[in-house]
């Protein structure tokens, strides 16, 4: 499965990078391509490009705050939680992520 998201938390320092970290290392761990952007204090890192964003089977946004490029996601299945589900279940979230897709195969 590819999976692709966001990170930001309210400062946009600890919790947008702990999140992207956490989500990655589960989603990897479970056989995933994963990549999660993140919009943080010093600005958009990690940037995800339109065919990332194309190819992937369900978005991630782990956010506690409005983020900049959401139109892109348009039309994907979008999960959102806040950073601190991201980061206290990263794994329970990838698994979310799978029924998800799964029960739209």
């Amino acid at each position: 499965m590819k999976i692709v998201g966001v990170a930001a938390c309210t400062v946009g320092i600890a919790h947008t990078y702990i999140a992207q970290e956490k989500l990655e290392t589960a989603g990897k761990k479970r056989g995933h391509e994963i990549q999660i952007e993140t919009q943080g204090t010093i600005g958009v890192e990690n940037e995800l490009t339109q065919k990332q964003i194309d190819e992937a089977d369900i978005v991630i946004l782990a956010v506690d705050v409005k983020i900049a490029g959401r139109e892109r996601f348009e039309g994907k299945r979008i999960i959102q939680v806040s950073t601190e589900i991201a980061v206290k279940s990263p794994n329970k979230l990838i698994e979310k992520a799978e029924q998800v897709v799964n029960a739209q195969k």
